[in-house]
């Protein structure tokens, strides 16, 4: 029986920065991972999604610009070849980022294959038993599509991110049922590729839990796209039709249907745990089957957990972070933990809606705070690049002008928004982002600006103003 100091269930951003981890040590330790290695992000999440989006945007920007004196036209479109773009940069990065770093890990075995725990110390890898000191689970999590009624008839048209991004043929119409970051920026892309989108969103407004204003800013700016956006939406059933799908709903008080090619599930992940052998081992999990940790990552007495498969936030780079910090646990003994309250987040879409820290509503509940939100049309690069439509809006600490959170809509948000990270992870104040000199012009000026308006009306200010 093969035995390893340290094994890795799981080869996606949370697996591989633990093996990175553990080959740095020096310590024998086995990566089993099924299918495709590098987990969702490289294959079916950030990367290809990110390029479409990016691509559309950069047509969208072609076609429809405010600068004078020039005009474009489209000499070709062909969305068949944009996937076929999108796959070769997966592949890229798949064997440069993950195939061949795997190659230089010198500790670090491959198997590729389902792990199942016989034991707290002993797992099963293509019928090949395996003793461990030291585990991680980092399996991840796949869609979840919510079972309606009529689901069942119509499953040839239901689509997940991962369908989506690999269709050949852009369908002529598509239905997204939710309303989160998932939804949106898959809207965005086949809307801009030339689909009929229409979204379908339980809560009253899409993502219900970032600040009111931003969103519904949003909403309004999707909307002028096209793309048909309807909240407070219950599903009753789904029917075929002899070209797709039809949805039966109450939106609001009114029984509407909808009808579209296929339907886009957006409703959240669930985790990749059946299987696995849990309850071998004294794993718990809890009543959506996550595993569940305590805060250094420990889901057992000698079995660690990170990423996707222990719930929200599902990012990479937090997969990649618990990866890391987990394996540090596990094979130096020590008790890290992560600071969630300083992690950056962002929707794709575009303008980008990007957050870091507290909301208006968390902050009230721990302390008094106010608020300023200030409008993109006062940021002079963003009307130099014709990108005014947007808002930033800062939370702060009433008493001590802490500031406590961040939350921008814009173009380039994704970019700005690492600035604000710092601020609050360092726990800077209104006047030490006053005191700090930003180039003119540049979009991140919105964070000057917006700490200026605590102090000063700044529509009555010039451009370039201390």
């Amino acid at each position: 029986m093969k035995e390893y100091d340290f094994v890795i269930i799981g080869g996606g951003a949370a697996g591989f920065s633990a093996a990175v981890k553990a080959n740095e040590l020096g310590v024998k330790t086995l990566l089993v991972n099924k299918g495709s290695i590098g987990g969702t992000c490289v294959n079916a999440g950030c990367v290809p999604s990110k390029y479409l989006l990016t691509a559309l945007e950069l047509r969208r920007r072609a076609l429809k610009h405010h600068y004078a004196g020039i005009s474009f036209r489209e000499e070709k479109f062909d969305f068949k070849e944009l996937i076929e773009g999108k796959d070769r940069l997966i592949e890229k990065l798949r064997k440069a980022k993950y195939e061949e770093v795997l190659e230089s890990l010198e500790n670090v075995d491959y198997v590729n294959g389902s792990g199942k725990f016989k034991s707290s110390c002993e797992i099963v890898v293509n019928g090949q038993n395996i003793r461990f000191k030291k585990a991680l689970i980092a399996t991840g999590a796949k869609a979840r599509i919510l079972q309606f009624k009529g689901i069942k008839e119509v499953e040839d048209r239901i689509l997940t991110h991962v369908e989506a991004l690999n269709l050949k043929r852009l369908p002529k119409s598509l239905i997204i049922v939710g309303g989160r970051a998932q939804a949106l920026e898959f809207a965005q892309i086949f809307a801009r590729a030339g689909s009929e989108v229409t979204i379908l969103q339980r809560s009253i407004r899409i993502m219900p839990q970032a600040e009111p204003e931003l969103t519904i800013k949003l909403e309004n700016i999707l909307k002028e796209e096209g793309i048909n956006v309807n909240t407070s939406v219950s599903i009753k059933k789904f029917e075929r039709t002899e070209d797709g799908v039809k949805v039966y709903a109450k939106v609001k008080n009114e029984v509407k249907t909808f009808e579209a090619e296929y339907v886009l599930f957006a409703t959240g992940r669930e985790p990749n745990t059946s299987n696995l052998g849990l309850e071998n081992t004294d794993v718990k999990t809890n009543e959506r089957g996550f595993v569940l940790v305590d805060e250094t990552l420990k889901a057992g007495e000698n079995i660690y957990a990170a990423g996707d498969v222990i719930g929200e936030p599902m990012l990479e780079t937090i997969a990649a972070k618990e990866g890391y910090i987990a394996a540090t646990n596990a094979l130096e003994g020590k008790s890290i933990k992560i600071d969630y309250k300083v992690v950056p987040k962002v929707v794709f879409t575009d303008p980008q809606l990007a957050s870091v820290g507290l909301t208006d509503r968390e902050a009230q509940r721990v302390t008094k705070c106010s608020c300023r939100t200030v409008e993109f049309s006062n940021v002079p690069k963003a009307l130099i690049l014709g990108e005014e439509k947007g808002l930033i809006k800062m939370v702060v600490d009433v008493k001590t002008k802490e500031i406590l959170g961040v939350h921008i809509l814009a173009h380039n948000a994704a970019e700005i928004i690492h600035e604000a990270a710092m601020i609050i992870r360092n726990r800077m104040t209104v006047d030490d982002v006053l005191d700090t000199l930003h180039v003119f012009p540049t979009m991140s000026e919105a964070i000057k600006l917006v700490a200026l308006s605590f102090k000063k009306d700044i529509s009555k200010l010039p451009c370039c103003v201390l």
